[in-house]
Parts: structure tokens; sequence; C-alpha cells
């Protein structure tokens, strides 16, 4: 842990507020050494890892004997400083393995893993359940809205802002200045009044709605306009941990695919060594590939980027050629897999399968049905906003039978249409060399054995199967202290097997010496025994100790 010691340089200890009272200040760099042996050791709870720091004698010797409060450890996993180093470690990591020759092959290894949250599985908030709800409550507004201008109780207001929480506010504070009128004016009335008091009644009404604004219009308003900034752009969010989203896990006891509320963990791997990660809401893989790339400043450091067919897509392909161009992709995509067997490529009802002329620029089906270019459009990916461009071919009208031409029209009787990517299928063309090439298939063979163990080592191995923080930056933190406790086990174990290889290769040359040395041993035995039972014989022999040292 050398270069654990190098992270906290005197410009980060100047930049980092300080506090003048209290106790004095532990060293981050050895509060982060405490965290990586307590997670080494299967521990993630902060009154554990105290205990630990009384009883554990490496965990006394990491934290220099010092007596560590628990609230200590959870305030530091849970900063922004402690975020922070965590991801200059990765930095100084990457460089280590730069220096020793550990990186493989200048490939970077990309792959996606969900693991749950530290929050209740039945918290959900569904983004379509508050759409749903929250037009309601502005129809109700609205009406509400209406009636109090019939009353000439508020002034003219938008529609727009009536639809907000801020104008309903105000529509409650006019409504009830409106009733300290009204009740200022019944104090100045007769007791007495036949048929009752206009304005008790008129009171009556308003404070039925001023109840309904004040504690149920205004409220709720407020609440749905709160879980529409949550959600940025999700489907849903947990009540306890509002970054976690629902998601299907493969730990599924239920059996029955319950949503839980977790986190997508990306990670950048080579010799399987984990150099980058980062945490993402989206339950998908494909849109994450780009933040990715963007947020790792040690990308320089490698020329091949693999993963696996969930990240391929059009949207990524076209940005790894636009932004990445000095880069070599092996990315497979969805269909890679399935193109290749002989059921899709014998099927007749693929495009890809059918006969084109390339000249008059037209297609034939597998029953003949011509079909003929018809116009460019356009369609915009929603998800990513990529606008994608296609060529329509549609049945001609006029075919060479009858047969052909009931074959040519679909059940509604219009004309068929096929659509067709010119990019797409360039781009998935130019993944097929590249993956079906010699180098391509040993490159992305490796990809099984390099980032895939790690997942498996992170949640069976060392037991991480749940965070144990709440909020993505916290939740960063937790899984970053537990990745680079994973590199540092490896980097370990592996000096540790080199150094016991090389005493193994000495192992033929120690055999060898066996003898010298059981050899060495007699003599010695010998010339002790002569100098303790016989000194007189012993001095005869003077020239004896001298033989014996050169022989020894």
């Amino acid at each position: 842990m050398v270069f654990l010691d190098i992270i906290e340089s005197p410009q980060n200890k100047n930049e980092r507020r300080q506090s003048y009272t209290g106790r004095p200040a532990y060293h981050p760099a050895m509060m982060l050494k405490i965290l990586l042996f307590a997670y080494s050791r299967k521990v993630f709870s902060g009154r554990k890892i105290e205990l630990m720091l009384e009883e554990n004698l490496p965990m006394m010797v990491l934290a220099e004997h010092q007596k560590i409060s628990y609230h200590t450890i959870n305030n530091f996993r849970s900063s922004d400083h402690a975020n922070q180093l965590i991801k200059k470690s990765f930095l100084y990591f990457t460089n280590l393995l730069e220096q020793e020759g550990l990186i493989n092959e200048g490939a970077i290894f990309i792959d996606v893993t969900k693991i749950e949250a530290d929050a209740n599985r039945y918290t959900f908030v569904w983004r379509k359940a508050v759409e749903k709800f929250h037009e309601k409550l502005k129809g109700q507004a609205i009406e509400l809205y209406d009636e109090l201008i019939a009353k000439e109780v508020v002034k003219a207001m938008a529609q727009e802002k009536v639809q907000t929480s801020q104008g309903l506010a105000e529509l409650a504070q006019e409504t009830e200045a409106e009733i300290e009128k009204l009740t200022e004016e019944i104090e100045q009335e007769a007791k007495t009044i036949p048929g009752g008091s206009p304005r008790k009644a008129k009171r009556r009404s308003l404070k039925k709605l001023l109840h309904r604004l004040r504690k149920d219009y205004v409220p709720r308003m407020k609440k749905y306009e709160e879980a529409k900034e949550i959600f940025a752009g999700r489907n849903s969010y947990s009540k306890t941990d509002h970054d976690a989203t629902f998601m299907h896990m493969k730990e599924d006891h239920m059996k029955n695919g319950q949503l839980k509320p977790g986190y997508n963990i990306q990670a950048a791997t080579t010799n399987q060594y984990v150099i980058d990660f980062a945490l993402y809401p989206n339950p998908t893989d494909f849109k994450t590939l780009e933040p990715f790339l963007k947020q790792m400043t040690t990308l320089d450091k490698f020329d091949k980027i693999v993963a696996d067919a969930g990240y391929g897509s059009e949207y990524n392909y076209s940005m790894l050629e636009e932004a990445y161009s000095d880069k070599q992709y092996y990315i497979p995509y969805t269909m890679y897999e399935k193109e290749k067997t002989r059921k899709y490529c014998n099927d007749p009802t693929r495009l890809a399968n059918w006969f084109y002329d390339e000249k008059d620029d037209y297609y034939l089906d597998q029953n003949g049905v011509r079909f003929n270019f018809k116009y460019y459009s356009q369609r915009k990916d929603r998800s990513t906003g990529q606008i994608r461009d296609f060529k329509v071919y549609e049945a001609d009208e006029f075919q060479l039978t009858p047969e052909l031409a009931r074959l040519s029209k679909t059940k509604s009787g219009r004309q068929r249409q096929v659509r067709y990517n010119p990019n797409w299928q360039y781009l998935k063309e130019k993944v097929k060399e590249v993956l079906q090439s010699p180098e391509g298939r040993h490159i992305y063979s490796m990809r099984k054995y390099d980032v895939e163990p790690i997942f498996g080592h992170l949640k069976n191995v060392f037991g991480m199967r749940r965070t144990h923080l709440r909020g993505q930056k916290k939740v960063e933190t937790d899984v970053g202290i537990a990745f680079m406790m994973m590199n540092l086990s490896k980097y370990w174990n592996r000096r540790w097997s080199n150094s016991n290889v090389s005493l193994f290769k000495n192992k033929n040359k120690q055999k060898k010496t066996i003898k010298q040395l059981k050899l060495r041993v007699r003599l010695i035995v010998f010339w002790q025994l002569g100098v303790s039972f016989f000194p007189d014989t012993f001095l005869l022999f003077e020239e004896y100790p001298t033989r014996l040292q050169k022989c020894i």
C-alpha cells in the first residue's frame, strides 16, 4: 500500500476544509488503509470496523494504535473527500500497472453488473403513476380556480401558474384574506337575519375550499413536482434512496421477476485489475458507454476497447467512430451470434437473404415479389436522440402474376414496405470483419476471463451483494473501496506467487547441493566431537581445522 501514502499531497491537504476545534484529524491515507483491510475481511459495518481496531493486530498497526469511533469511519466513507481519494488511487494504480507491464495487450475490457441498493424493496415510486395523478390534480386545480373566480375571491391568473404549487399557495393566501374580510363584516352584522346571513354561507364554502387547498392540493402538487425532479429521466426511484432505480436482478428469490432498487456498475479492467468504474441509474448497458468513456482519465493508455453485445448499437458505433477514431473497438451487436447460425442464414423471410439488384436498386422476396426503392426517411431515437436514416422499399403495385400482386399487399390492402438502414449495415459489416479476424477472435476471447471474474469475486468471494451506503456518490465510494481492495489483494498474490515460482526454479539447484551440505554437516559434527572428547589427539592435527574450513 505504498502508493496510498502519496495520495494525500500537501496541495490536497491545504485545499480540504480544516477544523480548528475538536480532536486532531486522522490522516486520510490511514483511514483508507483501514477501510481497505476491513473490506478484505468482509467487514463492512462501521461498528465492527471499530471493534477490529481494538482486537485485530494488523488493523492496530495500520491505525497506529489509535482508537477511531465508528462515527468518524462512517463520516469519512460518506464524504466527498473520500470519493476523490479513491478515484485518485485508481489513477495511481493504473500508472503502477503500466510501469510493471501489466496492461493486457493495450486492451481495456468493459462490462456491467447490477448491485442491490441499501433501500427497502417496497418503497417504489413509479413515473407513470406520478404523471397520471399529477395531470388529474392539475384538472382539479383549474376547476377550483374557476370556482373562486366565479365567487370573485381571487384575481385572474395564468392557467399554467394555477397548475403549480406556487400558484395554488397564492390562491390559498387570497382565499384566506377574503375569509378574514368576511369575518370582519359578519361581526358588524345584526345577530339575527331573516333567512340567514349570506356572508356566513359564503365564508363556510370558502373555508372548505381553503381546507382543500392547504391540506390536499398544495402538498400533493409539491410532492409530484419534487418526484419529477428526482426521476431525472428515470422510470422509478426508491423513497429511502432517491438515486436508486428499480430494475431486474439475477438474484430473484421470489422467481417472479421482482424489481429491486439498485445501481448499474460499469467497470473497466485489464489483466483482471479494475482500472476505472462508475455508477449509473440506467438499467440498460448501451446508454452508459459514452459517459463512461468520457469520465475515464486513463483511456489514452489503451488502444483497444472490448465489451459485450449489450453495448452494441448504431449510436455507440457511430460515437466510437467519431470520438475515438484512434482506437479499435471489439463490440458485437445483439444479433451477431444469431446471424452466424444456419437457421438464420437459410431463413427466406430475412431481408439479408433476399435477392438484391444493385444496378436497379430493388429486392425480390422469397415469393418473387419485387420491392422498388420508394423514398428516404428519418427516425429519431427517443433514448439517445440520434437521427437514423432509412431507405424505404415498397412492393410494386404491378406484379408479374395476380398471385404476386396479392402477396404484395398487407391484410389491410396496403402495399408492403421494408426499411433498410445503410449506415447500420455498414457498421455491422465492419464489426464482423474485425471480430472474425484472428486478432479479433483472440482479443474478444480474453474478455470472458478478464472482466467477468471481478464481479464474481466482488459478490461471492468478498460477499458484497448489496451496498452499505445511500446516495449515488456515497455508493460510488463504497464500491470503489471494494474494487481497490480486490486490486491490492490480486497484486500482492501475484508478487507472492512470482517469488514462489523463483524458489521452485531454484529447487533443482538446491537438490544438487544437498549431498555437499550433508558432507559439511558430518565434518562439522566430527570436528566438534574430536575437540570435546579427544583434545590431546586433536592437538596432533592442527592443520585439520584449516582443511575443514576450506571444505566448508
